[in-house]
């Protein structure tokens, strides 16, 4: 009988949360999950339902049903990779935690999204310090099913390989990029701005931050712009970057980004909630009409 998977989380220390890194890949324990944990996953799942209503990209909820994702019982990896395969090579790995980074960037580039096999406990349904299993599963998951999203992620994971085997700058603004697209990224549509990234889809604050607050900004995707600027864990995000299609970030992705990096080295960086002159920024959640020149 094999063991059961550890549950890898941060450590809390007097200088405050430490990550903890895993390599281990783990069959999925479904069998093990406790009635609180369906429980759990009902309920962050019934809440972001209602809330990304007019606010997810259409995608997003249209990939949910084709993979048959719903509130009754946390998904099976298994079930889930039998469509992921068949429609864009990619398959989904249990993992315990977060993993470190170059081991991260080998999955992606191979078609290989990890999942982490364990849900947050009741106390930590409004907020989690590491990705857990709903976060990656409803967050990540149903934009894998999008062609040029997925292309996307496996030249990411291929470039993230590059960039750590030139330095800890180049990961630091490679970092950015996966931070303001992936996990926060905004898309330009017919009904206006609607959300992609996971980690907005899987929060419900932010969910409604980052389209109605007026204290963000958001501005139009510059691949340049993006690696340049910094970004906050603990809080709401300050800047969202608006994407018009995933062609975008796949065409962004194709050139070489080694003398990027280097561009990059003699820039100062932007601290988040900057804006530039050279922005395009957009007039507040409904992406009618475009700013330009700090006037907004």
């Amino acid at each position: 009988m094999n063991a059961q998977p550890r549950r890898v989380e941060h450590q809390q220390t007097d200088k405050g949360n430490v990550p903890v890194y895993t390599t281990a890949v783990i069959e999925q324990p479904w069998a093990s999950y406790a009635r609180e944990d369906h429980a759990t996953w009902a309920q962050l799942f019934e809440r972001q339902q209602k809330v990304l209503v007019g606010r997810a990209a259409r995608e997003f909820n249209e990939n949910l049903h084709r993979f048959g994702m719903t509130p009754d019982a946390i998904p099976k990896f298994d079930d889930l990779n039998r469509v992921l395969r068949k429609t864009t090579g990619w398959e989904l790995i249990g993992v315990e935690g977060l993993l470190p980074e170059l081991t991260f960037f080998d999955h992606l580039a191979n078609r290989r999204f990890p999942v982490t096999w364990w849900i947050r406990r009741p106390d930590q349904i409004d907020y989690i310090s590491e990705p857990d299993l709903f976060h990656d599963l409803f967050g990540h998951v149903p934009l894998l099913l999008q062609p040029e999203f997925a292309d996307y992620m496996q030249a990411y994971g291929a470039g993230g390989v590059k960039a750590h085997a030139i330095g800890a700058d180049a990961l630091v603004n490679l970092t950015r990029l996966y931070w303001y697209t992936v996990e926060f990224g905004l898309i330009k549509q017919n009904d206006g701005l609607r959300i992609y990234g996971s980690g907005i889809v899987s929060s419900k604050g932010e969910s409604i931050h980052c389209l109605e607050s007026t204290a963000p900004n958001r501005i139009g995707f510059d691949l340049m712009r993006i690696m340049r600027t910094r970004y906050r864990i603990d809080t709401y995000q300050k800047t969202y970057f608006v994407i018009d299609s995933y062609r975008q970030l796949m065409d962004a992705t194709a050139p070489d980004f080694t003398p990027y990096y280097a561009q990059l080295a003699a820039q100062e960086s932007i601290p988040a909630g900057t804006v530039l002159q050279s922005d395009f920024v957009y007039n507040r959640g409904t992406g009618e009409g475009w700013a330009k020149d700090g006037d907004i």
